[in-house]
């Protein structure tokens, strides 16, 4: 990551005590017990409620940890002083499921206040998305504090177009030590969810700007990507980012294999040398895929920025430090 990222300055360090955590399985064994089964009985109840909220909550931790580390800034509301990163390019008509976070907070402040960071509920939650959704279980490591400030140029700087291709999302996972095998794995979170036409109006009409339709694409499938968003119509229209959207499986791979991933930067995987042989693996060995899957996640989730933080009352605000009673 950026060095810029520890240069803080000895005025801001003074106000804000830099306690670095330590990340740790069972973190909250002592402080707050039932954490995890708290957070995994609200998402199980989101996901009834609305089967989305499982993609749109795990997609967090990819917004969240790739943005100056896994601090929760994403959460954070813009302020008159302050854009934050909800309405990032990557971020804004996209990511969805913030109020199943408010939900999570508001059933842990209940129980044990101001003891379970938000940085920390996202990596949880989205944990709990996978494994609720068919994919697999695996312990995660907390200690996260909440970040005192967000930024959206920063988000914009980052964060992928799904108009990229693999070349750049290999250099984007390698400036934060992740490998290819990670990028690929990782990617097979679009093993749930969908997404929005405007995300791939331009691949299916105009990829190369020659009027021409991405060429990777399985001509089947074409013919209903076009349909479901047909030129000039409504671009918020979604489609399933794989055949089996509501299941954590290897499903996204095979699709790939065979000309039919829903967005560019999907496709490119199968397309590109460094990616293919991955996308191959994956496609043919579920188990490798899974494997590979956790421990992908489990690295995303060690980036930290080495900021100073607290743990937020409210995962939309930061704690109010003084003249309280004036708000």
């Amino acid at each position: 990551m950026s060095h810029n990222l520890f240069l803080l300055p000895l005025v801001f360090l003074a106000l804000f005590p830099v306690v670095a955590p330590q990340l740790r399985q069972g973190y909250y064994s002592d402080t707050c017990p039932n954490a995890e089964m708290i957070v995994r009985g609200e998402m199980q109840k989101a996901m009834i409620k609305d089967p989305r909220s499982g993609a749109s909550v795990m997609r967090f931790q990819f917004h969240d940890c790739f943005v100056n580390g896994c601090d929760a800034s994403l959460l954070l509301d813009d302020t008159p002083t302050m854009l934050g990163e909800k309405l990032s390019l990557s971020n804004i008509d996209s990511l969805r499921s913030y109020e199943v976070i408010d939900k999570i907070k508001e059933a842990l402040e209940g129980i044990c206040p101001m003891t379970v960071s938000c940085a920390d509920i996202i990596i949880m939650a989205s944990r709990d998305a996978v494994a609720v959704s068919g994919g697999p279980f695996w312990e995660v490591k907390l200690g996260r504090l909440d970040s005192l400030s967000a930024s959206q140029k920063d988000s914009d700087d980052i964060m992928p177009s799904p108009r990229a291709n693999a070349s750049m999302l290999i250099d984007l996972f390698a400036r934060f030590n992740l490998s290819v095998q990670d990028l690929v794995a990782l990617s097979g979170s679009h093993s749930i969810g969908n997404a929005r036409c405007f995300s791939i109006v331009h691949r299916i009409y105009n990829q190369s700007d020659d009027g021409k339709p991405d060429p990777s694409i399985e001509p089947g499938f074409l013919k209903k990507l076009q349909e479901l968003c047909p030129l000039g119509g409504d671009e918020n229209v979604i489609g399933d980012l794989d055949f089996t959207p509501k299941t954590f499986d290897n499903e996204y791979f095979k699709d790939l294999v065979n000309g039919k991933g829903f967005l560019n930067s999907d496709q490119t995987l199968f397309t590109n040398p460094q990616t293919r042989e991955y996308v191959q693996r994956y496609s043919e060995d579920q188990s490798a895929f899974l494997k590979d899957f956790v421990e992908g996640m489990i690295k995303l989730g060690d980036l930290q920025s080495g900021r100073p933080g607290e743990i937020r009352k409210n995962c939309r605000v930061v704690n109010c430090k003084k003249n309280c009673d004036k708000l």
